[in-house]
């Protein structure tokens, strides 16, 4: 009983959260652009299926995914787990004792974002949009690899306790350069990967990582460090997608200098 009286506080909150956006939308189609409503029914039914499709998924996010993410944490910077026999004996762990902590957290990072239903829709438009040029797992696997690089990093922040904002700096001096270089058709689409990677299942996992982390590991605050690695899965991916464009136009330029020389 707990559990549905817990649904159903999650179906009316997203009720009072929906609504305006519906609200919005079917108050212009009828009062500004004074339009009717193409299969209202549709669109109810459409409504409908939003609301219970996002209550689903945040029940999921509280019972498995936040949980799994936190147990995951602490399992993986347990002194038990990273130095094995005798690690009560030692009071300070060094930086690479958490070789695993950054696998996960790449893995975690690359399998979430290839997974991410807005990446999917901004990479099949790009595709449409480019014709062809820009291939839709090509994109995926950009952004993919971008997060899961920029989320090991932050990992590696809150292990060592380093300042964020000279990643975050840094990473925008490296995004700045490859603006200057990088083709002129990839820079506003590499620009918006970043922004669709803080969707919904990213952020939850990623941010679940970084609590349980700053939560586990020694003379860290969750609150000082344990937040950050969204900044890091929004950076990253603006960096490997232009160098995704800059790899295949020097390949296709490569391709044609090959087929020229051929030629003659």
């Amino acid at each position: 009983m707990d559990a549905i009286a817990h649904f159903g506080g999650t179906v009316l909150s997203l009720i009072r959260d929906v609504l305006p956006i519906a609200a919005i939308l079917i108050g212009f189609q009828l009062v500004v652009l004074r339009r009717p409503i193409h299969n209202p029914a549709r669109v109810f039914v459409g409504l409908l299926f939003v609301l219970i499709g996002l209550a689903l998924f945040l029940e999921g996010l509280e019972l498995a995914l936040f949980p799994l993410g936190r147990l995951l944490a602490e399992q993986l910077t347990a002194p038990a787990f990273v130095i094995g026999e005798g690690a009560e004996m030692i009071v300070e762990f060094a930086w690479t004792d958490y070789f695993w902590v950054y696998i996960f957290a790449a893995a975690i990072g690359f399998a979430t974002t290839v997974a991410e239903p807005a990446l999917i829709a901004v990479s099949i438009k790009a595709n449409q949009v480019s014709g062809g040029t820009i291939t839709v797992n090509g994109l995926r696997f950009a952004v993919a690899i971008g997060v899961a690089a920029g989320v090991a990093l932050g990992t590696f922040r809150i292990v060592t306790g380093t300042p964020l904002h000279w990643y975050i700096i840094s990473g925008y001096v490296i995004v700045i350069l490859q603006t200057l270089v990088a083709p002129r058709a990839i820079i506003p689409l590499a620009y918006d990967s970043g922004g669709v990677t803080t969707s919904t299942v990213t952020v939850p996992l990623v941010a679940a990582l970084g609590l349980g982390l700053a939560e586990t590991i020694p003379g860290r605050s969750p609150l000082l460090d344990g937040f950050g690695l969204i900044a890091f899965a929004s950076l990253f991916p603006m960096i490997t997608v232009m160098a995704y464009a800059q790899i295949s136009e020097w390949l296709t330029r490569r391709e044609r200098e090959a087929y020229s020389d051929s030629e003659n």
